[in-house]
């Protein structure tokens, strides 16, 4: 709990430091933006981001006022409208990026390479669901998976 509120406050204090204007909230709604390959519907955001669209339509039309997206017609049905970054947007984004770059050097600092590389190893086990930081594998037949679990049928 304590490296959750570090992170949070070390990664607060170099988006400040930016004067982006841009809240955690959408910050993630300009990194999502990033990874669609053409402009999105706000709907297909809310899927992504996992809120309810009206979430989204706050953000979007926070972010619209200050010129990081715009609301484009859909070119084949004139009742949707996507959401594109715009040059400012993209700018931010780039700055979001090096503020997060940052943070997570700072947080690392303390690491030696070896330290940095085990963690690394061991957040990607966690991410992966894997076992030991290596390959999933399935344990021997008959093995329990796990030494609280009943031994598997034959």
């Amino acid at each position: 709990m304590r490296l959750t509120r570090r992170v949070h406050r070390i990664q607060k204090h170099h988006l400040q430091e930016r004067n982006l204007g841009v809240t955690p909230a959408q910050s993630r709604l300009l990194r999502t933006l990033a990874h669609y390959g053409e402009p999105p519907r706000m709907a297909d955001l809310a899927a992504r981001l996992e809120v309810v669209p009206r979430a989204v339509t706050t953000l979007v039309d926070g972010l619209e006022a200050s010129g990081k997206v715009r609301r484009v017609p859909d070119p084949t049905n004139r009742r949707v409208t996507r959401i594109e970054l715009t040059d400012d947007g993209l700018a931010s984004l780039r700055e979001l990026h090096a503020a997060r770059r940052s943070a997570v050097e700072e947080i690392l600092a303390p690491l030696s390479g070896d330290q940095r590389t085990a963690l690394e190893d061991l957040l990607d086990a966690l991410v992966d669901g894997r076992r030991g930081g290596g390959a999933r594998t399935a344990p021997p037949p008959g093995t329990p998976a796990r030494p609280s679990d009943p031994p598997c049928p034959p």
